[in-house]
């Protein structure tokens, strides 16, 4: 078997307004999300090494959710850490558009933790769920140590804490540090500007630091990619979901998650870009009519589901 290491965190989200008509609902999401979608499209000979902390207030929760995924090894576990587990309140403001707050101090890797930890691994998924995961000179070492396939979600990497726990937005410092850490990278429209405002020119400064693709998802337009020398792009639409699936549940959270999830499957089982990037987008089109990380995996491939 072939193992792809996933580095985010596990996120117990208290989300308020993604329907009106509803009070605040507690669940599973973060990296959960990106699991699942590892889960429903990993090819049959790669198999998921998650690491990742979780604190211990939440550790047998939490690994009563690993427990659930069919590509996790059965002896699989969080590594459980004393202090407490990130939270974070969703306030939905539209559709798109949210307030976070996150609390709780899950540490971030160093170097010497992760290192052994990565020697017989084939490829890394590392998605900044909370920002913390590893800083920039653990990421730079984890380059020089590790010569596979890195795919990074670089999204909350965007995102500075206020002493409350909200998040807010502001530019990547030393962006294009962190662009030469990873063969791959994914970032949401609004961290595409943040990066510059020519999006070819800041996929141009990417690429000569070494990384060779970039995507960017796009809300309800789907997502776009950049790669190559010269750069080539190309977006892709997001696929029409029947009104009557958004009329019983039209819930954005962990879309992003889930078409990063997607991406990777796609690329390790030899997918090229554009496919991948569809495969993506059609997941992350798909979450929308499923609320929760809970029973995620089987509605993305089509079963019925529990959430």
């Amino acid at each position: 078997m072939k193992r792809v290491g996933v580095i985010g965190s596990m996120v117990w989200d208290t989300i308020y307004g993604r329907d009106p008509a509803q009070p605040a609902v507690q669940e599973w999401g973060g990296i959960a999300y990106a699991l699942s979608a590892l889960d429903a499209t990993l090819p049959e000979d790669w198999q998921i090494v998650p690491l990742i902390k979780v604190g211990r207030d939440l550790s047998p929760q939490a690994n009563q959710f690993l427990r659930t995924l069919r590509r996790a090894p059965h002896d699989a576990r969080f590594i459980e850490v004393p202090e407490p587990n990130n939270r974070v309140t969703l306030r939905y403001e539209s559709a798109e558009r949210r307030c976070e707050q996150m609390s709780g101090g899950v540490p971030p890797w160093t170097w010497p933790e992760l290192g052994p930890l990565i020697r017989d691994l084939d490829a890394l998924y590392i998605n900044f769920i909370s920002g913390y995961e590893l800083d920039l000179e653990t990421a730079l070492r984890l380059r020089r140590g590790f010569a596979n396939f890195i795919y990074a979600d670089l999204h909350s990497l965007f995102l500075a804490k206020e002493p409350d726990g909200t998040r807010v937005h502001r530019p990547l410092p030393q962006a294009p540090a962190w662009f030469s850490c990873f063969d791959a990278v994914q970032v949401n429209e609004d961290e595409m500007a943040q990066l510059g405002a020519d999006p070819f020119a800041v996929a141009a400064n990417a690429m000569d630091q070494g990384c060779k693709s970039l995507c960017v998802t796009l809300g309800a337009r789907g997502a776009a990619y950049f790669t190559g020398t010269p750069i080539r792009t190309e977006r892709i639409s997001a696929p029409a979901v029947h009104p009557q699936a958004l009329t019983q549940v039209n819930d954005p959270t962990g879309c992003g998650d889930v078409f990063g999830g997607a991406v990777v499957a796609a690329l390790l089982g030899s997918a090229p870009l554009e496919d991948a990037v569809r495969t993506g987008t059609h997941l992350a089109t798909r979450n929308l009519t499923h609320r929760g990380a809970t029973g995620l995996r089987d509605h993305l491939i089509g079963k019925l589901s529990v959430a």
